[in-house]
């Protein structure tokens, strides 16, 4: 299966859920349809996302605490690389499947994997952790809930702790067509009228056929 027809499984399988209410069902449907096939799943490289793995190369994470949330981990390579910089990494997805096939492609890992819905986290995880990594989730979510997943994606930074999104972009004016939705300065702003502060903002095009505009954003909770 090539990626272009993976993502329009995808996002075939997101209007079907969308139309019967659920918002987020699709993603267990994906990875269980694929079958343990990765060209099935259309964000998945088997390779740390290169805007984050950037990110993670030069950031001064030196002054952090070492607890790591991975949200929407998919098939962990994301996870797996913050565990190699000596994170203690907990990575979530509401996905049994995709939660299973990470625990299997690095079994002997020190990331806890764990099913969960963002939307619904454990008590025990708010503000706990000093480093949140969000790569694509709040882009496949509808507006309906996204601004919820905004919250509870703040609500898990730490005090004192880093937030790192990365999306698809687009300009307020520009449709809003997805799955996935690309998301503007403006919704990403949420994130400073929840007790975060913007540390940077980077807009750049990846280096994809067909190229995609992307945004990286770094937040920080002021320490208490």
């Amino acid at each position: 299966m090539s990626k272009d027809d993976a993502n329009k499984s995808a996002e075939e399988l997101a209007r079907e859920a969308l139309e019967r209410g659920d918002a987020t069902g699709w993603f267990e449907l994906l990875y269980s349809g694929a079958s343990q096939n990765t060209d099935a799943i259309p964000w998945a490289d088997l390779r740390p996302h290169p805007g984050f793995d950037q990110w993670l190369t030069f950031a001064d994470t030196s002054k952090l605490g070492k607890r790591a949330a991975v949200v929407g981990c998919g098939l962990g390579d994301d996870a797996e690389a913050l565990a190699a910089k000596g994170f203690e990494v907990t990575a979530f997805d509401i996905s049994p499947s995709a939660v299973d096939w990470a625990k299997q492609r690095f079994p002997n890992s020190s990331v806890t994997y764990q099913v969960a819905d963002l939307l619904e986290a454990p008590e025990d995880w708010k503000r706990a952790f000093d480093l949140v990594v969000e790569v694509y989730t709040l882009q496949a979510l509808p507006a309906d809930i996204r601004s919820g997943a905004v919250a509870a994606v703040a609500e898990l930074v730490a005090p004192g702790g880093i937030l790192l999104v990365v999306c698809r972009a687009r300009e307020v004016e520009e449709p809003a067509a997805g799955p996935p939705w690309h998301l503007t300065r403006e919704e990403l702003g949420a994130f400073d009228h929840l007790g975060l502060e913007q540390q940077s903002f980077v807009d750049y095009i990846d280096g994809e056929e067909p190229t995609i505009r992307r945004f990286r954003v770094e937040y920080r909770r002021p320490a208490v």
